[in-house]
């Protein structure tokens, strides 16, 4: 039985939330699961079970659900034993609550006996008329209600990714991504077992949620490839959509199965499904990210044409090698955008694609270059690098031991604004130009506090670690224009 809408908003954007099962040891899920809801700073009403009554992080508990003495809690977040489970939904079906998100372990990953204990389950959930998220799954986060119902750490940034993963550990690798990038997250949830609601149900609901501009999602087991390639045909025909699959190999099926009880599909069929509709597949965790957080922040390319921007020579070359063998294009610079360039530039530049500025540039000519090549009609997009270089050598600047004299104290001063000033520019002729420009730079990772870095994350953009990464990024978002523009989307 599909999901309901009202049963999807009970599940991301509850009136209120029962904890079943909370405990005072804090390494217990019910505590954990407790803590993060109070941290993230729910605004709703907060309840929750345990058997002694005691309190709870502050919050005075009951005995049962039955107990409870008001009515408006929509969602029960279940971390007791399978054995508790069937009786805790009945008790909360009398309560009103509409869905519940299922921590408990032993169900279909465990077996035989398992499995039929989870069709129980199931059943019961459908005859109730709750929504069952789960079992054995980690929880679920909506930031746009400030909820982080689950069993574990973190709680992302507020964003337009929607999230869903059979893997509990994916949910938490993406949203330590989106903490890093500061790109963040509208909806995150770990379906676990995917008994009841599956991710193409959470990727449907996505396609449909104000909040979630693009879906993100990871995958081990598909049972029904058919219909799974017809539900998320219809998700890509709203909203772009990111698959990393697990279980491609035959090591990684066997371990799929034990994970999650799942079985895995041919992964050519798989991949050929992708092909046809319109779903990005990502290589791994940080390909898939980073092509959903591009999706999330950049324009699309009207085409394949790219330049790059460089501040140094060999960035430059092995960027240039990275389009070549993409789907991506290195066009040849046009007549009339090297004539204008010339004039910004002194002649060592290298005066062809990619543009390496040969050290030439004075305060204002990064972002006048990087404007006449996004204004040039004959462009559709452009990967810069080099950005960070100047705060690098302030940061040495400052921890040399003569910081501030000598005109120390000016110099930093001025190569961090540099720097922030260029970040700036690609994100504001990016939005102007509706083209997109895409930020490199190892200090990305190597120095989080660099000005540069710093800056492209609090213009909304993504910082990519490598050339590389920022032209696989853009390289799937011109796949995606390409499949919208065929399709006359």
């Amino acid at each position: 039985m599909s999901p309901t809408q009202a049963q999807f908003d009970a599940l991301f954007d509850p009136r209120g939330v029962v904890i079943a099962g909370a405990s005072s040891h804090p390494g217990k899920f019910g505590f954990v699961a407790l803590h993060n809801i109070l941290a993230s700073g729910y605004r709703g009403a907060i309840a929750a079970t345990n058997r002694d009554g005691s309190d709870v992080l502050g919050i005075g508990t009951v005995a049962t659900i039955d107990d409870l003495s008001a009515d408006c809690y929509d969602l029960v977040v279940v971390c007791t034993p399978a054995s508790a489970n069937p009786e805790l939904l009945r008790a909360a079906a009398r309560k009103g609550i509409r869905a519940a998100f299922i921590t408990s372990a032993g169900y279909s990953e465990a077996g035989a006996d398992g499995r039929a204990g989870e069709r129980a389950l199931v059943a019961l959930a459908d005859e109730l008329g709750i929504l069952l998220a789960g079992p054995n799954g980690q929880g679920v986060i909506s930031t746009p209600s400030r909820l982080c119902a689950q069993i574990v750490a973190p709680y992302p940034p507020a964003g337009t990714i929607g999230i869903a993963s059979q893997s509990g550990n994916f949910v938490s690798s993406f949203n330590n991504l989106a903490l890093a990038t500061g790109i963040g997250v509208s909806r995150a949830v770990s379906a676990g077992n995917a008994a009841a609601v599956t991710i193409a149900d959470y990727l449907d609901y996505f396609a449909h949620d104000p909040h979630t501009s693009v879906g993100l999602a990871y995958l081990e087991g598909v049972s029904d490839g058919r219909a799974l390639f017809e539900r998320l045909r219809a998700v890509t025909a709203v909203q772009p959509l990111v698959i990393l699959k697990g279980g491609a190999t035959a090591g990684g099926a066997r371990a799929a199965a034990s994970h999650t009880g799942s079985l895995a599909a041919d992964d050519r069929v798989f991949d050929g499904m992708c092909r046809q509709a319109g779903i990005v597949r990502a290589a791994d965790l940080e390909d898939a990210f980073e092509a959903a957080a591009t999706f999330a922040t950049q324009p699309r390319p009207r085409g394949p044409r790219t330049v790059v921007l460089t501040t140094a020579g060999g960035w430059g070359v092995v960027t240039a090698d990275a389009i070549t063998r993409s789907e991506l294009e290195l066009i040849a610079l046009p007549d009339d955008l090297r004539a204008a360039i010339d004039e910004k530039l002194p002649p060592r530049w290298s005066r062809s694609n990619p543009i390496d500025l040969a050290g030439g540039e004075t305060r204002d000519t990064i972002p006048e270059v990087m404007e006449l090549v996004a204004r040039h009609p004959d462009v559709d997009a452009m990967v810069y690098l080099g950005l960070g270089i100047q705060s690098n050598q302030a940061r040495l600047l400052r921890a040399g031991g003569f910081y501030p004299d000598h005109g120390i104290e000016r110099i930093v001063a001025y190569h961090e604004r540099q720097d922030m000033r260029f970040a700036q520019a690609a994100a504001q002729i990016s939005t102007e130009t509706g083209k997109p420009i895409l930020t490199a730079t190892e200090l990305a990772i190597a120095d989080r506090d660099n000005a540069g870095p710093t800056a492209v994350r609090a213009s909304g953009r993504v910082c990519y670690p490598s050339a590389h990464r920022a032209v696989r990024a853009l390289e799937h978002l011109w796949w995606d224009a390409r499949f919208r523009q065929r399709r006359g989307r």
